[in-house]
Parts: structure tokens; C-alpha cells; sequence
């Protein structure tokens, strides 16, 4: 599977019938999928469809969708108002032809007596308004495919700048494990040292207590447990980074493992260049998050 970015843009235009309509599709990070709608009025019940059709794409991210419309063709219909014309045939009927030309009416004449007949824009039947609603559908369609397309091809770029952080994380982690600080005989000198140090400045320390401060020095001087779990953090992030699909989330989480284990090697270390590698790695672990921010 594909890495999926959570930025994109697309467009896309077309028409049925007499109208036209174009739909714009814009999506920035987010913890989950928000799906917000900009529809035209009287294009409401599309909502439904809209949400089934992006959510079967996209997992993540905050997602603006906007819908326009427009009618390039107006046709006009004229509407009989029933009622005012039984009045006005009654009104006529009633005063006779005595007092009313009898010949029939004429349409100039029935046109001009207000309200009889509404000229007003011609609506579509409801197989019309289905065709129209089923072409916008498919065209928002290919607009979520084009979406989709475009965060892809922004993961793949994401997923060699993230493979090359992991990388760099992995070499940090080597070069503390390599550093002359962390051989037996270096770390057996810290600590006669220091337990030396011990004894010359306090006074009366019983042997349980010895052995505690002993303990503690020796916990300090060992990061072998850092160093492995970043090793099998590496291993896990390219696993994730592999297998692709939505890991943002997983790697969100192991980017915050990878600085707890940073935080807890830069406070043990007693070794200038250990202490500098521990620095550049939290470093590049920041770097690390911040790009799988944006990451589905």
C-alpha cells in the first residue's frame, strides 16, 4: 500500500444538461476525517452521498469540499392561476352582455389583467433533477480520486524524507553505541571515580546506602536498554513505512517513543560526545514528527 499525504487540492468541471457545476476539494491535516460541505441551495440532499464517497477514499485530515452551479440555459414557463380566471369568467357571467362584449375573451386580454398568469423560471421533472444530481456525483468522484492521487504522490515524498530521518537515527544510535565512553573498562574507571568522589565527601555512609549510590552510578553508566529499544523503534518505523497505507497515527506513537528514549540517554550520559549525539538525535526525532504530522 501507498503512504497518503493529508495536504492536497483538486478540481474538477463539467456539466449535464443545462447546467453546469464544478466542485473544489481542499484537505490539510486533522486527527481524523471532518468533512465540511459548501452546497448550493436546493443541492442539501447531496450531503449524504458526499460524505459516503469521500470517507470511502480518505481516513484522515480536515477536508473542505465547496460545490458551484450554474444554469446555462433559462427557459420560462407560464403559470395559469385557476382561481383568478374562474373569478374573472364568474365576474363576467355575472354582469351580463349587457354591460360586457360578449365575443370571447382574447389571451392579449387575459394577459393583462394581473395576476391570471405568473411568468416564471421553467423547473425540471424529477428524472431531470436525478440525471443532474448523478453526473455532479460522478464528477465529485473523480474530483476525490484527483484528491487522492495528489496525497500519494505527496506521501512518496514524505516516505524517502522519513526513511532518510530513520536512517539518521539509526546511525546516532550506532555512533553512541560505538563511543569509546561506553566500553567495560571506561565505564569500570567512571565508576571507581566516582565512587571514590563518594566516600571522600560523605562521612559515616553505611553499606546499604553504598550499595544504592553504587547501583544508581551503574544504572546511569549503562544505556544498553536506550540503545536497543531504539534499534527495534528503527526496525518498527520502517516496517510501518513499508507496509504504507494510513500509519500515521503508529508513527506518531513512535516518534514519541524515539524521544523519550533521546530524553533518557542525554540525562545519563556523563560523556561530551554521547551528550552531542544524544542532542542532534533529539533533533532529528523532531524533524521526524513533524513530517509524519502530515502523514494519513
Amino acid at each position: 500500500m501507498t503512504l497518503q499525504s493529508m495536504t492536497g487540492f483538486a478540481r474538477v468541471e463539467g456539466s449535464s444538461g443545462r447546467y453546469r457545476w464544478a466542485w473544489e476539494l481542499r484537505s490539510v491535516n486533522g486527527k481524523g476525517l471532518d468533512l465540511r460541505a459548501r452546497l448550493p441551495q436546493g443541492h442539501e440532499t447531496l450531503e449524504t452521498d458526499i460524505r459516503r464517497l469521500a470517507g470511502d477514499r480518505l481516513t484522515r485530515g480536515n477536508l473542505q469540499i465547496g460545490l458551484n452551479v450554474t444554469v446555462s440555459e433559462n427557459r420560462v414557463e407560464a403559470v395559469l392561476n385557476r382561481d383568478a380566471l374562474a373569478a374573472v369568467l364568474a365576474l363576467r357571467d355575472q354582469l351580463g352582455p349587457d354591460v360586457l362584449d360578449p365575443a370571447p375573451l382574447r389571451l392579449d386580454t387575459l394577459l393583462s389583467i394581473r395576476g391570471l398568469v405568473d411568468m416564471r423560471e421553467a423547473t425540471d421533472d424529477a428524472e431531470a433533477i436525478a440525471v443532474r444530481d448523478a453526473d455532479i456525483l460522478a464528477g465529485l468522484d473523480r474530483a476525490i480520486t484527483a484528491l487522492a492521487d495528489m496525497r500519494t504522490t505527496e506521501g512518496a515524498a514524505l516516505r524517502r524524507i522519513l526513511e532518510e530521518q530513520v536512517t539518521k537515527i539509526e546511525d546516532l544510535a550506532l555512533q553512541i553505541e560505538a563511543d569509546p565512553s561506553r566500553t567495560p573498562d571506561e565505564i569500570a574507571r567512571r565508576l571507581e571515580t566516582q565512587l571514590a568522589a563518594l566516600m571522600d565527601t560523605t562521612s559515616g555512609l553505611d553499606r546499604d546506602r553504598l550499595h544504592q549510590e553504587i547501583a544508581l552510578i551503574a544504572t546511569k553508566a549503562d544505556l544498553r536498554e536506550e540503545i536497543d529499544r531504539l534499534k527495534a523503534h528503527v526496525t518498527a518505523a520502517r516496517e510501518l513505512l513499508a507496509a504504507g497505507g494510513p500509519v500515521g497515527r503508529k508513527l506518531d506513537f513512535l516518534a514519541q517513543e524515539f524521544n523519550r528514549e533521546s530524553n533518557t540517554i542525554c540525562s545519563k550520559s556523563n560523556a561530551v560526545a554521547v551528550t552531542a549525539a544524544g542532542i542532534e538525535l533529539k533533533v532529528v526525532i523532531d524533524q521526524f514528527r513533524e513530517q509524519v504530522q502530515n502523514l494519513e
